[in-house]
């Protein structure tokens, strides 16, 4: 195993020659719902057709470039949020982003409007518990998941280090010499790889909620449950001041019986529910919808199951891609029942949902070999790149931001202190450091000082 990971870490590291690319055709695509200066375009790469989407700057005059924004996954499309202002695009302190770059965001391969698109069977069985109690459970875990995988289509190559060499395509097919990068959450994972295999093409990066893509999925694990179980008793905890409810005991009560769901047409099981609460979690402001919707639970859970990521559009590419960069790390039932334990201890009450042990359970028996496993890819001969993590973030704990940021080469590190998941859905702070660093290219901070705080407010 450890000979096979270090041939696959040589492989991945080595120079990649991209092929030019044609340029692109833009036409305007503008809808009632949508930005009115939008445009659409699309890329023909290895394999797929690329769907795109372009904000041109709204002051040519002083343009600086392209800035391609992805807003993570795997699956999410950064063509919708371009068109539809997510991400922080539509906020006041990326009002000069919008006047100063043609603001670039794309599908990755087999992702929303990209083609073809990752199709699946039904991913989710609620009859096959991710947490398998004796063999019997491990090997209905296994087969489920090469079953899903073997009905999987669409485009071969999916993981992040082909992904990257597609946005390589894309800065030839836009014309320029160097680009900026806007990433939150996966989108972290894919401008890191990038930074790494064409530095001299990068002219600012942001890296907002980062995942480390050098760490192992066990340890992965263990760090992703421990942050989900942060946010849950963050949550609890102000509910108890805010809407005066334990929270927490409802929250433990459903996770015994499960509950009923009008929107499933059935019973949700405590797995089900554990993940539509972790949903919640990712915004604040969704805080208050939680506590109802665990109020509500017991007579009918729809609220929460309404909102699990299995269901969601996104999910066959999310697990596809996923099990192309974050293999299963279990080598048997046993094995995974000890890791399962450690779950538990560092996730009292969330350990049935977090994301990477979605990744561990789900890729487990998976038929197609990860392309792109976890490995150490250090970052060099870019320029000062902005990594930025939350010390609340439920989904991409701060270790992480630290961690990668010791292996970019002149980064900086910005850390925010409010709840929810990256700095650009949940932190103005963040947003405005984020904003002033894309359009100087400049951190604002010495290389002695390497880190920025947001105080809180």
């Amino acid at each position: 195993m450890i000979p096979a990971l270090a041939l696959a870490a040589t492989l991945l590291v080595a120079p990649v020659a991209t092929p030019a690319a044609p340029a692109l055709t833009w036409r305007d695509c503008a809808t009632p719902q949508t930005a009115q200066r939008l445009q659409c375009a699309e890329l023909d790469v290895p394999g797929a057709t690329l769907r795109l989407a372009r904000l041109p700057a709204l002051d040519p005059a002083r343009r600086i470039g392209s800035l391609l924004v992805n807003p993570g996954g795997p699956g999410g499309s950064g063509a919708d949020v371009v068109g539809y202002g997510g991400l922080g695009l539509a906020t006041p302190e990326f009002a000069e982003l919008n006047q100063r770059f043609d603001i670039i965001g794309f599908d990755p391969r087999g992702v929303g409007g990209s083609t073809p698109a990752v199709t699946c069977g039904p991913v989710h069985d609620p009859a096959v518990s991710r947490f398998p109690a004796d063999d019997a459970g491990y090997a209905r875990l296994a087969a489920h998941n090469r079953h899903v995988g073997l009905g999987c289509r669409g485009p071969r190559d999916v993981d992040t280090a082909t992904v990257a060499e597609d946005v390589e395509r894309i800065r030839l097919a836009i014309g320029e010499e160097r680009i900026s990068w806007l990433g939150a959450s996966y989108g972290t994972e894919i401008g890191a790889l990038y930074a790494a295999r064409h530095p001299q093409h990068v002219r600012a990066m942001v890296l907002d909620g980062a995942v480390d893509h050098a760490l192992p999925t066990r340890r992965a694990v263990l760090d992703a449950a421990a942050a989900t179980e942060d946010a849950l008793l963050r949550f609890a905890r102000w509910c108890a001041g805010t809407c005066g409810d334990d929270v927490l005991a409802r929250y433990d009560a459903l996770m015994t019986t499960g509950a009923p769901s009008a929107q499933l047409g059935r019973h949700a099981t405590p797995e089900e529910l554990a993940a539509g609460v972790y949903s919640h979690l990712y915004f604040p402001q969704l805080w208050p919808r939680l506590a109802d919707a665990l109020r509500a639970a017991p007579a009918d859970a729809s609220a929460l199951t309404s909102a699990m990521p299995f269901g969601s559009a996104e999910y066959p590419a999310y697990r596809a891609v996923g099990c192309q960069d974050f293999p299963s790390p279990f080598t048997g039932p046993a094995d995974l029942r000890r890791t399962a334990d450690r779950v538990r201890e560092a996730a009292p009450h969330s350990w049935r949902y977090s994301e990477f042990w979605d990744f561990a359970s789900g890729c487990l028996g998976w038929p197609v070999p990860a392309a792109n496993p976890p490995h150490a890819e250090p970052v060099r001969g870019a320029p000062p790149i902005l990594v930025v993590g939350g010390e609340h973030d439920p989904a991409t704990p701060l270790s992480w931001a630290r961690s990668l940021a010791a292996r970019i080469e002149r980064s900086v590190l910005l850390t925010y202190a409010e709840d929810g998941h990256t700095g650009v859905y949940n932190s103005a702070c963040a947003r405005s450091h984020e904003a002033a660093y894309l359009i100087s290219g400049t951190p604002g901070t010495t290389p002695q000082t390497r880190s920025l705080p947001c105080q809180k407010g």
